[in-house]
């Protein structure tokens, strides 16, 4: 993945906020490089993530948006697919993608947010909210931390992220402990 933000869509009131969400949906906008993941593998990462089998209110609901038809016939295929395997009814929907609202900073890299060491040290190297939630770095840590991703594949990537010691330190040792 190249970056990831979270927001809402899906609706027609303008400019939601998490107070004031109108008919959107909290959404998660996915950048990625189609060399490195295929749009059908991102799509097996949402399946992984979330209970698509639970109907949910607007706020919550299951949504893939799609930017084209080629996305579009991938999703419906992968909840067909979804269904046969599970042998349940998926309430996920498939809607063309439209416009896209960034949510609040404090909602940005939620888990990354939570660590403050890690906090802090993204903060210094990028002070201006726009760049953190855009940083492929963050993403990525915000991932492990997260618990997504193994202990083998932070070791390749650790010295990509261009961490200080303490906070490569604790980062390992989260990454570790999640994978027990």
């Amino acid at each position: 993945m190249v970056s990831t933000r979270v927001g809402y869509a899906g609706g027609t009131s303008e400019s939601p906020t998490y107070r004031k969400l109108g008919d959107h949906t909290e959404t998660v906008q996915v950048q990625f490089d189609p060399d490195t993941i295929t749009y059908t593998e991102l799509l097996e990462v949402f399946w992984v993530n979330h209970a698509p089998w639970e109907r949910r209110p607007v706020q919550y609901m299951s949504i893939i948006f799609f930017h084209n038809g080629a996305q579009e016939k991938a999703a419906i295929e992968s909840i067909a697919l979804q269904e046969k395997n599970s042998g349940r009814k998926i309430y996920t929907e498939v809607r063309p993608f439209e416009v896209f609202y960034l949510a609040e900073a404090y909602h940005q890299k939620y888990y990354l947010q939570r660590i403050d060491e890690l906090k802090d040290e993204m903060q210094t190297v990028y002070p201006e909210v726009n760049d953190f939630v855009a940083s492929t770095v963050a993403a990525r840590i915000n991932g492990y931390v997260a618990g997504l991703g193994t202990p083998e594949g932070l070791v390749k990537d650790l010295a990509g992220f261009g961490l200080s010691v303490q906070a490569e330190k604790k980062l390992v040792e989260m990454v570790s402990i999640l994978h027990g």
